[in-house]
């Protein structure tokens, strides 16, 4: 008994010997697996983290979150974002004007902005330079923005801009006080350092948002124009506007209302020549009686633009006298029933309470 089981257990031992290798090789190949397991993750980490940086954390995004702030309106955290808002050193570096006022940095005189796509990114002495093309309004626009290191928010970087991407429009506006900018309402007194004091003609320095489209219009009771589109689409550029205003049909009403009063004021004078008028007559003869005036053809008013104010163009009307004359010689009386043709201008000037001082005179 004792020989069969040594031999049992021999068989065994021999029988269990080639199973060794085989766990050796199930061992190499679960390491193996976990070592490309471990590539894959660390892989995917790595492109995980690459599109993180290239959507959250670069220059890009940094920029891209900006514009994003304007396309919906949010000028208050566009300002606040690092590098947007400077001081006035920094302007005056850049040969901006100092005191350019900041009405339009707000919602309300924002456009849209659409369509923001990154087209390219470039680095040179810590400065990363990323181009954006956009849509504003019906004009397609591209931007280079200047980004620097602002330091680091945990392990991820922060940014600034370099320069900053406001800009300054220069806004001169004739023959009115008031504009409006993509439908915001401005007075230049209200952004004029001048105050009340401000020179109708003087330039106003606005400061807008690049990118950004800024409709300029007038449209008041004496004087308007059509909207002027300025694409604001360099950072800490100086955009010089002018608009010309023109006379709205109710203010050249108004004033033709004014000339004809004043011209049939005159003909109430009993003179052959009415003071301070622009029509009269004068006679070698002596005059029977008082002259009767009247205005026959009443001129028609046109305004031009002259300066900040107003000028009536020069214009014929007619007025008709009634006198009899005695001659000198031989004391004989005729009556004379005539027109006198006769041409008038004359000036209007804007008063600051926007009302209209109007001085008609004679025209050769």
């Amino acid at each position: 008994m004792e020989r069969d089981e040594s031999d049992e257990q021999a068989g065994e031992a021999v029988a269990a010997a080639p199973r060794r290798p085989r766990r050796r090789r199930s061992l190499a190949f679960d390491l193996t697996a976990l070592a490309v397991v471990g590539v894959l993750l660390a892989g995917a980490v790595y492109a995980a983290g690459a599109v993180a940086y290239d959507r959250l954390y670069s220059p890009a995004a940094f920029v891209t979150r900006y514009l994003d702030l304007l396309s919906q309106g949010r000028a208050t955290d566009a300002l606040a974002v690092p590098g947007v808002r400077v001081d006035a050193a920094q302007f005056e570096k850049a040969g901006l004007p100092t005191d350019a006022a900041d009405a339009l940095l707000r919602r309300d005189a924002l456009a849209p902005i659409t369509d923001i796509e990154v087209l390219s990114t470039s680095e040179k002495d810590g400065v990363t330079s990323v181009t954006v093309g956009y849509q504003a309004g019906p004009h397609a626009g591209k931007t280079t923005f200047a980004v620097e290191r602002a330091g680091t928010i945990g392990i991820a970087p922060s940014w600034r801009f370099a320069t900053s991407p406001l800009a300054v429009i220069d806004l001169t506006v004739r023959g009115a006080m008031q504009f409006e900018v993509n439908g915001f309402e401005i007075d230049k007194r209200q952004v004029s350092p001048d105050g009340n004091d401000a020179d109708p003609l003087d330039p106003v320095s606005l400061l807008v948002f690049s990118p950004g489209l800024y409709s300029i219009s007038v449209d008041t009771a004496l004087s308007a124009s059509p909207g002027v589109a300025v694409l604001s689409d360099k950072p800490r550029a100086e955009i010089p506007v002018d608009v010309q205003t023109q006379a709205t049909d109710k203010f050249v009403e108004v004033v033709q209302e004014k000339v004809e009063d004043f011209l049939d004021e005159c003909a109430t004078q009993r003179v052959l020549q009415p003071t301070g008028c622009p029509f009269g007559l004068t006679v070698r003869n002596r005059i029977v009686g008082e002259p009767t005036w009247s205005i026959a053809d009443q001129p028609t008013v046109t305004l031009e633009p002259d300066g900040a104010d107003w000028r009536i163009r020069r214009t014929q009307a007619v007025a008709h006298i009634k006198v009899d004359i005695q001659s000198i010689f031989d004391g004989s009386v005729r009556s004379l029933d005539e027109d006198i043709p006769f041409f008038i201008d004359g000036d209007i000037t804007i008063l600051p309470d926007g009302s209209a001082s109007i001085n008609v005179g004679s025209a050769d």
